[in-house]
């Protein structure tokens, strides 16, 4: 399973993301993007805010599940 992600590293708070999908990002205190709810995804089109990041500061990655 995938989840979005944003690497804060890369992030230059352009908001692009926000506004694509407002129910998965928003722009943090710091101004930079961060992931509000990564389940909204299925409600949305995340891949867009992939592909027009400026900063190509967002990703799908891997869900992996902890070993007990």
């Amino acid at each position: 399973m995938k989840t979005i992600t944003v690497d804060a590293s890369k992030c230059i708070g352009c908001g692009l993301c926000a506004t694509t999908c407002p129910d998965v990002f928003e722009l943090g205190e710091d101004g930079k993007s961060q992931v509000k709810d990564a389940a909204a995804c299925d409600h949305c089109n995340c891949q867009e805010a992939i592909d027009n990041c400026p900063a190509k500061a967002i990703s799908w990655q891997e869900m992996t599940n902890p070993k007990s």
